[in-house]
């Protein structure tokens, strides 16, 4: 990619000569939206990212296979951009409101998925590292850094992929064991081998986001495989019969993050889980029948050029020729080409509640901030917002102030708590933001117009939040 090459050819011409006030480990999404919040405030930001340090597979995770900056992995999509009824659209609503650079690079990036907001992921990474590189306040180092900094503020933004040695030296610094979950991947079937005689183009309930930039859409957005009942309950078995990835001993007790489930994981709680789930058929017409089928499969378009299609909900740890055996008995799959198959990787994050201070510092060690997935928070969006936080932070406190953190009622102060002190400790697990996480509203309000009430409250709370830290 030629806007990562840019990146250290600068790398090098500046890092002689530029001083940093701001140490950033990790140049996912989270570690590039802090080292954007810094930047745009005037502070000049090392980032390091070990990826792309040279050829040792050392420097590479199980999961990522480009050295772009906030390269996505698991999945394209960035889930409901729906601000009034939904607290992930609502926590996109507010990071725009506060010059996110993800969802800037986002937008630019976005490809038709409904109403949510997927994007295609190598024009989003590129996005993000052009962005980045091109700042003259961030210094993109790539380096792999293996224990933490005794001193100089510093964002840890290593995500769940930490590297072996420095996930030692958090533990060392902590004192604390670090919880661990297993993570998902969904293939990517390349759209020319997918039979459109058998599938068909729809959103679910006909619900269409047309782009107002390409008026010419119709806002069917996925794409649909239909499964008679028979074809169904073979797939199941299927999944249930299909060679798995097999876990070493110290796996084994590593529990599984809910909302990246694999589908065969699902299908073992029962035979029509998957039917309620990823496959529901409901608000989905086959056109040829004028009925819903007994169970869909749904793919949604991974990148701009519409060639690259992802099975939703589709993680998975079979084996690879499990996989491809297995999903080429879905109807309209027969023929399917993987541009890339399921996986799986084991995830890891802090005890962010008993650890972190309202602001992301170690408390026993407050020169150290955390940001992201390895605290607990669980999605890209979220892990940008925590990013853009602990950015924001950071820069008060080399200004000399001490900003209160974004009121709980909107989504980036309810996730906020949940991280650093709104959850029980011991139970603590990975979530996605959620209007659970919220306080409830002063007056009572009927349930049909909760979820627009708590979004008009947060609204109004973060415009004078804003205000305040201006």
């Amino acid at each position: 990619m030629k806007y990562l090459l840019l990146a250290i050819r600068r790398t090098k011409s500046i890092s002689a000569i530029m001083t940093y006030q701001v140490h950033i480990i990790g140049g996912g999404l989270a570690g590039s939206e802090a080292a954007w919040q810094l930047a745009q405030a005037g502070i000049k930001v090392r980032l390091s990212e070990m990826r792309g340090a040279g050829s040792d597979d050392a420097n590479m995770t199980p999961a990522h296979q480009t050295d772009g900056l906030a390269e996505l992995v698991c999945s394209n999509s960035f889930r409901s951009d729906d601000a009034d009824r939904n607290a992930v659209g609502l926590l996109h609503a507010e990071m725009r409101n506060l010059n996110s650079l993800i969802m800037a690079e986002a937008g630019k990036a976005k490809v038709p998925a409904g109403s949510a907001l997927a994007v295609d992921r190598d024009a989003f990474s590129a996005g993000v590292t052009r962005a980045l590189s091109e700042h003259p306040n961030v210094e993109i180092v790539r380096e792999r850094i293996d224990t933490l900094p005794s001193s100089g503020l510093t964002i840890v933004a290593t995500g769940p992929l930490t590297a072996m040695r420095l996930a030692e030296s958090i533990g060392a610094a902590t004192g604390e064991d670090a919880l661990a979950f297993f993570d998902a991947i969904a293939p990517i079937v390349h759209r020319d081998s997918i039979d459109m005689d058998i599938c068909w183009m729809a959103s679910r309930w006909d619900k269409a986001n047309i782009d107002p930039n390409n008026p010419e859409g119709d806002g069917k957005d996925y794409i649909n495989c239909p499964m008679n009942k028979a074809q169904y309950l073979a797939f199941h078995q299927g999944l249930i019969d299909g060679e798995k990835t097999e876990f070493k001993q110290w796996e084994k007790d590593t529990p599984y993050f809910e909302g990246c489930m694999p589908i065969e994981v699902m299908a073992a709680r029962g035979l029509d889980t998957l039917r309620f789930g990823p496959m529901k058929p409901v608000g989905l017409d086959n056109p040829r029948t004028g009925h819903w089928p007994w169970a869909v499969v749904q793919l949604r378009q991974d990148n701009a050029l519409g060639t690259l299609w992802n099975m939703v909900g589709f993680q998975t740890k079979l084996k690879h020729a499990a996989q491809v055996e297995l999903f080429r008995t879905i109807p309209g799959l027969e023929k399917a080409e993987f541009a890339r198959l399921g996986g799986l990787h084991r995830n890891t994050f802090i005890q962010s509640p008993r650890l972190l201070d309202q602001h992301l510092r170690l408390k026993k060690a407050p020169h150290i901030r955390f940001a992201g997935q390895i605290t607990g928070c669980e999605g890209y969006v979220e892990s940008s917002a925590i990013g853009l936080l602990a950015g924001r932070f950071a820069a008060a406190e080399l200004a000399g102030s001490d900003i209160a953190p974004p009121p709980p009622s909107t989504a980036l102060g309810a996730l906020l708590g949940h991280i650093t002190g709104g959850a029980d400790v011991d139970s603590y697990q990975p979530m996605n933001v959620n209007f659970g996480l919220f306080p409830p509203m002063d007056e009572k309000v009927h349930k049909k117009q909760r979820k627009e009430a708590m979004t008009s409250r947060a609204r109004a709370e973060l415009a004078e939040w804003i205000t305040e830290i201006a």
